[in-house]
């Protein structure tokens, strides 16, 4: 089992050079020392999820008293409390996972993942469920984010029509231990309560009862998927860039944008189980790298997320000639060159002819290579991140792969990878126009801004 980098593509002319990667040797060693010091200080708690056997044990004790009992599981969340759990099921379940008959899913339970407000998808997806057979798990450490809460409250409302004292036990929240709106309605009301640890953040908490729970009740070995992601732990264990494969990564990225102008980090799988990871990796990235530094200069790279080979008839058009301003990591999965074996038909026409005999799997492959390669031919970054198999094992070490590479790449950019001061601002605003005490100064600033003019609208 191993997760592998291979950087070689980085080492282009006009990008990164040999000798700027041997002057980084010093910038990881230090940004990595600064990384386990807030790690010490009891600061960066997404570390030590992979070997936190009390909120495993939560988890699974959950889940195996849940077992059998549930036809579809609902997650009420945004962010991170959404992002991961979409992530898990894609990769780890079926394909087409909850349009499967319960016997091709053994019994586990539909997924069904609420990340937005939007009226009509919510209003259709509760029409659809069997409400006597239905868990909602309400993901938010805070219990203070409008749309999770908004979504609850129409939840909680069919539910107390529908079931009255018994309503609770369709619920279940994954919160803080302590703080937070949430926690005291479950002490209160009875109803099961599982921890987000104090000091794991949103989009690093897919390894916590946030990813954990809805993956162990559709059927996911969550054993394992923490078990490969304390192996990549011990293998980033050490500042040193030779050995250190996260802090690799985050250097490279680093010194493409920093450097050589690169600022726009593409993640490409090329496999469908992967698609999601990129929209996951896009707001680990994003929401941790672009900030304001000290001195009122912006930073930050762009991500993108991109599907092989189905962008390249789209986007890797502009990757190849547009703007020099780019990296992409493709993410391989190896060992599947054997599957989908294409029949030899049409031998009298030559565009068809020639794929006959060779498969699916081999073709996804080659079109990888050859993308890569030609990026390369033309002096765009690259590199390939490759799973040996997409298993829990394998995708719990590229969980934490990604989550210590964004740490590094904070203290490499200069910012503060777990905050996001540039949300708050869009949420007070939000507060205010809603109502919510002491927001009343917000929602007079929002009204102070300049109001629509009509004589700009066309």
């Amino acid at each position: 089992m191993a997760l592998s980098l291979d950087f070689t593509n980085m080492f282009l002319p006009g990008v990164v050079t040999d000798a700027e990667w041997s002057e980084s040797a010093g910038r990881l060693r230090g940004a990595h020392d600064a990384v386990m010091e807030r790690h010490a200080r009891g600061e960066l708690g997404f570390i030590d999820l992979p070997e936190d056997q009390a909120l495993l044990e939560q988890t699974t004790r959950y889940a195996e008293r849940a077992r059998g009992r549930w036809t579809d599981v609902v997650v009420l969340g945004i962010g991170g409390s959404a992002l991961g759990p979409i992530a898990l099921r894609t990769a780890l379940r079926p394909f087409g996972w909850n349009g499967l008959s319960d016997e091709a899913r053994a019994g586990n339970p539909r997924l069904h993942v609420l990340d937005n407000v939007d009226p009509d998808t919510i209003t259709a997806t509760l029409a659809t469920l069997p409400l006597d057979r239905t868990l909602f798990l309400v993901i938010s450490k805070s219990g203070g984010t409008a749309e999770t809460m908004a979504q609850y409250l129409l939840v909680r409302g069919a539910l107390d029509a529908r079931f009255g004292a018994r309503a609770v036990e369709h619920l279940v929240f994954v919160t803080d231990p302590a703080k937070g709106s949430l926690r005291p309605i479950a002490t209160r009301e009875s109803i099961a309560a599982l921890d987000i640890p104090a000091n794991v953040g949103g989009r690093f908490s897919v390894l916590s009862p946030v990813g954990l729970l809805p993956a162990a009740l559709i059927g996911i070995d969550v054993t394992a998927l923490l078990a490969g992601a304390a192996d990549m732990r011990r293998r980033c264990v050490d500042g040193d860039l030779a050995t250190n494969p996260a802090g690799t990564f985050a250097v490279l990225q680093w010194l493409a944008h920093a450097r050589h102008g690169r600022g726009i980090h593409v993640l490409m799988p090329y496999a469908d189980p992967l698609r999601d990871f990129a929209a996951w990796f896009v707001q680990l990235w994003a929401e941790s790298l672009g900030k304001i530094l000290p001195d009122g200069t912006s930073v930050g790279p762009t991500p993108v997320p991109a599907l092989g080979a189905t962008d390249q008839h789209s986007q890797v058009q502009l990757f190849m000639e547009g703007p020099a301003d780019k990296t992409v990591t493709f993410v391989a999965v190896a060992g599947r060159e054997a599957r989908g074996p294409i029949p030899a038909l049409h031998a009298d026409v030559p565009d068809l002819a020639y794929l006959g005999g060779h498969t699916l799997g081999e073709l996804l492959e080659i079109e990888r290579r050859a993308t890569a390669g030609a990026l390369a031919a033309r002096g765009r970054p690259n590199m390939t991140l490759t799973l040996d198999t997409v298993d829990p094992w394998h995708v719990g070490a590229l969980i934490q792969f990604l989550e210590l590479a964004t740490a590094y790449a904070g203290e490499l950019y200069g910012v503060n990878a777990f905050d996001q001061p540039g949300v708050e601002l869009g949420k007070r605003f939000t507060y205010g126009m809603m109502g919510r005490p002491g927001f009343e100064a917000a929602r007079d600033e929002f009204a102070a801004l300049p109001q629509s003019d009509a004589s700009r609208r066309i």
